[in-house]
């Protein structure tokens, strides 16, 4: 994958993450139920996001599961998720091809030990936040809440106008 696609793959992620916490942050009360579950859910993708994001910088993972056991107030989340995108954004617009391909060992919440490139790491944390916000989609719906349109294309065509263009080449 190009360090392009790769940029354009996080910053999409913020983008998509940013518009969920809206649409969540105005639910109303009587959705309490079902915005825990879709927060929980949130949290996951957060805290492994983290632990993802100390294999990559080398540093102790920050828990020791892939949950935590109390779950954070919305909005606190929310800046925690939003401080966390801009780190891989910044992260990877500094990489290049060869720290990409470097694979780096590291323990599993479970114990287990894995290794897995840099790319990999990225590319799983991509894969796994949109995986978990399509849950968190399949909640709302089942309240009858729209969610979000959660798709790459959106996002190039928002945040690159010219592609929807007509003769545009991407």
């Amino acid at each position: 994958m190009s360090l392009n696609s790769l940029q354009s793959l996080f910053a999409y992620k913020a983008w998509a993450n940013a518009e969920l916490f809206t649409l969540l942050a105005n639910l109303p009360p009587s959705y309490a139920a079902e915005l825990h579950t879709c927060i929980r859910t949130l949290n996951h993708i957060y805290v492994v996001d983290r632990i993802f994001r100390a294999h990559l910088s080398g540093d102790p993972s920050p828990f020791d599961a892939t949950n935590t056991e109390e779950t954070p107030a919305l909005s606190q989340l929310h800046g925690e998720v939003t401080e966390t995108d801009a780190w891989y954004v910044d992260y990877v617009a500094k990489l290049n091809d060869s720290v990409l391909s470097e694979a780096l060992a590291f323990t599993f919440t479970d114990g287990d030990a894995g290794r897995m490139t840099r790319e990999e790491m990225l590319l799983h944390v991509v894969v796994h936040g949109g995986y978990h916000r399509g849950n968190v989609g399949q909640v709302l719906k089942s309240i009858s809440v729209t969610p979000p349109r959660d798709l790459y294309t959106k996002f190039l065509h928002i945040s690159e106008p010219g592609r929807r263009g007509p003769g545009s080449s991407c």
